[in-house]
């Protein structure tokens, strides 16, 4: 691991350490800055595969109003991977271990109303992945693969939590266990990973798209994870400072400390 990237990881430690020092949060903070997250989390990661929706439309489909000039499909993808967020928030909260029950209940909500045939289901055919230097397995090796996707989660060491989910997250991509929706429900698995350790998502921007699949790419060809978990730490420590910034002291605020007024 690089120098520069141990350092990030200390500043992402020390802005959790003093995330988990403010905790329990005042609900009402907690609630805005949930919908806030999942908002840009949804926005950002469909538009990473093409929907074209913009923030604020995103915003007013999850608020049940259909949008004009826009796609059946990119109205399901936004209200779908909400609910796919839901999902992961649930299984985080129940402290359950990953799976690939798990794994195919995400992609399920992922491609719901879009493609359910192919909803939860491993491809049955071979694909390329246009842009990759890698070819992801033939289907008839996926279920191996995806088992020890999970067998190598489970005995992973003590590795940063950012390291593991960028790891899980790259592992997963290279399999394309799925003819459609692998990298929605890849960066769904990337911050049920994240999560678990108390992190909170950690989004990918849609500006980030080509230093993200460039990551990816370097990833999956040389082993070599660490410009990947660059990119998720950033993230990360984005995350944890809209968090901190609302938790901030302000003159408003009761006592000098926090103004909630969201």
């Amino acid at each position: 691991m690089s120098p520069a990237l141990q350092l990030l990881l200390s500043k992402v430690d020390t802005l959790k350490t003093s995330l988990d020092a403010a905790r329990p949060l005042p609900s009402h903070t907690v609630a805005s800055l949930r919908a806030k997250l999942a908002l840009e989390w949804t926005y950002h990661s469909n538009a990473i595969e093409g929907n074209t929706l913009t923030l604020r439309e995103t915003k007013v489909v999850l608020e049940g109003i259909t949008v004009g000039g826009k796609t059946l499909r990119e109205h399901f993808e936004a209200t779908n991977h909400r609910d796919a967020i839901l999902y992961v928030e649930d299984i985080v909260a129940r402290d359950e271990a990953l799976s690939e029950w798990q794994i195919k209940n995400i992609h399920s909500l992922v491609l719901k109303g879009v493609d359910d045939v192919e909803a939860g289901r491993y491809r049955r055919e071979n694909v390329a992945i246009t842009g990759a230097s890698t070819t992801p397995p033939g289907f008839l090796h996926l279920a191996d693969e995806m088992r020890s996707l999970v067998e190598w989660r489970e005995s992973a060491g003590a590795a940063h939590p950012v390291e593991c989910a960028a790891e899980l997250h790259t592992r997963f991509v290279k399999i394309h266990p799925f003819i459609d929706g692998n990298g929605r429900t890849g960066r769904l698995l990337l911050n049920f990973e994240l999560m678990k350790a108390g992190y909170p998502p950690a989004v990918i921007r849609k500006e980030d798209r080509l230093a993200y699949y460039d990551a990816l790419d370097v990833a999956c060809v040389s082993g070599n994870h660490d410009d990947i978990t660059q990119l998720v730490a950033e993230a990360v420590e984005r995350s944890l400072s809209v968090y901190l910034d609302l938790l901030a002291p302000t003159p408003g605020g009761p006592n000098g400390g926090p103004s909630h007024t969201t």
